[in-house]
């Protein structure tokens, strides 16, 4: 039964989709209607609003809702969160709609998804909100830059989605519903879920099983939504989570699904983001590592398991798991963190990712202690030049 899982944040898992003769009335509706079109990010948010990821949200955020969460990171009613999640428009953009009135909203191509019901429209200090959730007004920072090129207006009210936003791994794209569904057909009760940008190494692989001896599951949750440059490509984490999972973890205790997410790299704020929505996909517990969601030196190593302290247990309703940074410890023979290890730093694999990076392009494949060659071999390949051999692993 999936009562007996978490409750999702909030108490009740929301859900702002219609199907069948419903919702071919209201995109016959949105037809007749003014429409936005919605950025990759803010179309990422209207899935997750639709199909219960941002729970208890029921659309965009309205102006009380925004303040509160910018600058105390509660909802009106007191409830934990940390991110505001709002709609812009452009001023000129936004003389086109009227509070009261239905906005469709669309994807980059202009085909119609949803349904705002817009009950405000207003402005809002960026530099304000920059220094709040990202702690830093810097424009290099790549959550900021997207927010200080977002419009001037805010459009706040509840949507109803009657198509999702086209979008790749279907079979891997479950909704909080049919997650919590899959781990009580299996008999979960407790599941750990594992935020991940990146392809997992030894020291994620190493973080994920610890956790997994406190729990009867683990949700391998990579984000797929938006992300910064450089970062690799999701297709190419996926089939690396794929061939990770084929070797190395028992198939009856994970399960991998993607989450729609955009990343924001708002460091320690971006954590209880992530894990507040992972409770809404039925996660008990969640993984909180180095530096998580964080970008270049704009927050300190811990400051994203810091920030959970400001929050009681029963505000969180879930439990974090906090690691410290893991590593290959050649005379130890093993995985472990500093917590463990009482070896010097040179007995320690540690790779930048940028050493990593280079050692890919080369061909070269970083050592089994740090990479699975298993996905070591994906990545080449991933990087090889078409027709290439992609060089030997």
């Amino acid at each position: 039964m999936t009562d007996d899982l978490v409750s999702p944040h909030g108490g009740s898992l929301i859900n702002r989709e219609v199907s069948g003769d419903e919702a071919k009335k209201l995109e016959q509706q949105a037809g007749s209607l003014p429409a936005l079109r919605l950025s990759s990010r803010a179309l990422s948010d209207l899935e997750l609003i639709g199909i219960g990821g941002l729970s208890p949200l029921e659309g965009f955020m309205t102006s009380d809702v925004y303040k509160g969460v910018v600058e105390n990171m509660r909802l009106s009613a007191g409830l934990a969160w940390s991110l505001p999640v709002t709609l812009s428009a452009t001023t000129k953009e936004a003389q086109a709609f009227g509070e009261g009135d239905g906005v469709a909203l669309a994807d980059e191509a202009g085909a119609l998804l949803a349904v705002l019901d817009l009950r405000e429209k207003f402005s809002y200090d960026k530099k304000a909100e920059a220094e709040q959730v990202y702690k830093t007004a810097d424009d290099a920072h790549p959550g900021v830059a997207a927010m200080y090129a977002q419009g001037d207006v805010l459009l706040g009210g509840p949507v109803t989605i009657f198509k999702r936003p086209p979008a790749d791994f279907q079979e891997h794209r479950l909704t909080p519903a049919e997650t919590r569904a899959a781990f009580a057909e299996r008999g979960w009760r407790t599941v750990v879920g594992f935020q991940t940008r990146n392809p997992v190494h030894r020291a994620h692989e190493y973080l994920q099983k610890c956790a997994m001896e406190m729990v009867d599951g683990l949700l391998l949750h990579p984000l797929v939504g938006e992300t910064k440059a450089g970062d690799i490509p999701a297709d190419v984490r996926m089939r690396c989570y794929e061939v990770l999972l084929e070797g190395y973890y028992p198939s009856d205790r994970v399960l991998l699904s993607v989450l729609p997410a955009a990343m924001r790299y708002a460091g320690p704020r971006e954590a209880i983001f992530h894990a507040m929505v992972r409770k809404n996909y039925g996660c008990s517990h969640f993984i909180v590592g180095r530096d998580h969601a964080g970008v270049g030196d704009y927050y300190g190593t811990y400051d994203a398991q810091q920030i959970f302290l400001e929050f009681t247990q029963d505000e969180l309703g879930m439990t974090p798991l906090f690691f410290e940074h893991s590593f290959f410890c050649r005379q130890c023979d093993g995985m472990a963190s500093a917590k463990t290890c009482p070896h010097d730093a040179d007995q320690r694999v540690f790779l930048s990712g940028t050493k990593v990076r280079d050692m890919l392009a080369a061909g070269e494949a970083p050592p089994p202690e740090f990479s699975r060659p298993e996905v070591t071999r994906v990545l080449i390949e991933s990087m090889a030049p078409a027709g290439g051999s992609g060089g030997g692993v």
